[in-house]
């Protein structure tokens, strides 16, 4: 029963979360060229819904599944903060802030995919909420 109650009051608030950021992110295809930091969050806005569901419900496959398309996002805009191709619309002096911050963000969603493949959903739940953790930290010191 705790469990239950657990996982309900975990998806309400992220389902807030995520409805209340809906309006933030431009949902069209970005144009070669364009901010790769900005490529990604549209792709990660996605599969960070897909992952909520899917961790709600158990489907650790459906985890895995929506975490493969996050992969290379991490480089592309590392290139782009290197280039100058990437803009980060507050603090941008703090920029290798930013970067150990992406590191550490995609260091998890690597341990969420190990928890996914080894169905570990006590493991997964923690790591999604430790990720959300990391959506809004990074968006109160960088967006």
């Amino acid at each position: 029963m705790y469990k239950k109650k657990f996982v309900f009051a975990f998806v309400s608030v992220v389902l807030t979360v995520v409805a209340a950021t809906a309006g933030n992110h431009e949902h069209k295809a970005v144009a070669s060229g364009a901010n790769p930091l900005v490529e990604e969050m549209i792709i990660l806005d996605g599969v960070f819904r897909e992952v909520v569901s899917a961790v709600a419900l158990g489907d650790s496959e459906r985890v895995h599944k929506a975490l493969h398309s996050m992969h290379g996002t991490m480089e592309k805009t590392h290139e782009g903060v290197h280039h100058g191709t990437v803009k980060i619309p507050k603090n941008s002096h703090r920029v290798k802030e930013f970067v150990k911050m992406d590191k550490q963000f995609h260091h998890e969603l690597e341990a969420l995919a190990h928890a996914a493949h080894k169905n570990d959903t006590k493991k997964m739940t923690a790591l999604t909420q430790k990720l959300l953790a990391g959506c809004v930290s990074c968006h109160k010191t960088f967006r």
